[in-house]
């Protein structure tokens, strides 16, 4: 039975000590070799390109701080079958889905043990990379805030369906950082005529103050919604 060929990785990292740790890692284990190794994610897509590796290992923050993730979707947009790993210190969400919105095959973290990282390596090649715990956690979060937030535009959509046309263009101004006095010289009204709307504009709310109001419609993008329709 003849025996498989190696996997050729490519190793991205701007740090000459981890690119040296992955080397001496892969190094015992002849089913993986590394045949090239990059300092930039512009290099790494150079070294791809070249190369064509059957999977990467990528740092996220080189030349820039999301210099890795740039790079794989350059990569993957020529090569959308390449695997490519992410091993970084970042454990951020925002870093984790904007990987894996580039199509990367698994998402790692630098104090990974060599056994974790060639555990890694080989499942991508072998397309068996697993969701990780930690990954699975980011996920599970960000199906409940989607949730809440939809469940949040809802309940002020109909909110504001209740509003009188005067209290909803009061409510625009706010939003727009207009001052209660600017409000009541645009619309030329008194100024308790605006004051009364504005109580009126919280009650329907069950909100302790404007600001709280304004920053949640504009967390929502409400106006900037209605204005594209």
């Amino acid at each position: 039975m003849m025996t498989p060929p190696p996997i050729r990785l490519l190793i991205a990292d701007d740090m000459e000590a981890h690119l040296r740790r992955l080397e001496r890692t892969f190094a015992g284990h002849p089913d993986c070799v590394c045949i090239a190794r990059a300092s930039s994610g512009h290099e790494a897509v150079q070294q791809a390109a070249l190369h064509k590796p059957d999977v990467i290992l990528m740092d996220i923050e080189m030349e820039s701080q999301y210099a890795g993730i740039e790079a794989a979707k350059v990569i993957h947009e020529t090569y959308p079958d390449m695997k490519i790993i992410v091993l970084t210190v970042h454990k951020d969400e925002n870093f984790i889905f904007a990987a894996f919105q580039t199509g990367i095959t698994d998402y790692l973290l630098k104090n990974a043990s060599d056994t974790e990282v060639l555990e890694a390596v080989r499942a991508a090649h072998a397309n068996a990379s697993p969701i990780r715990p930690m990954i699975a956690e980011k996920i599970r979060e960000e199906f409940a805030r989607v949730k809440r937030a939809e469940n949040s535009l809802l309940n002020i959509i109909q909110i504001i369906s209740e509003l009188t046309p005067s209290e909803l263009q009061v409510l625009r101004l706010l939003c727009e950082g207009k001052k209660r006095k600017q409000i009541a010289e645009e619309r030329c009204v008194e100024y308790e005529t605006i004051k009364k709307q504005i109580n009126s504009i919280l009650k329907k709310f069950q909100m302790p103050d404007a600001a709280t109001v304004v920053q949640t419609i504009n967390d929502l993008r409400i106006f900037e919604v209605m204005r594209k329709l």
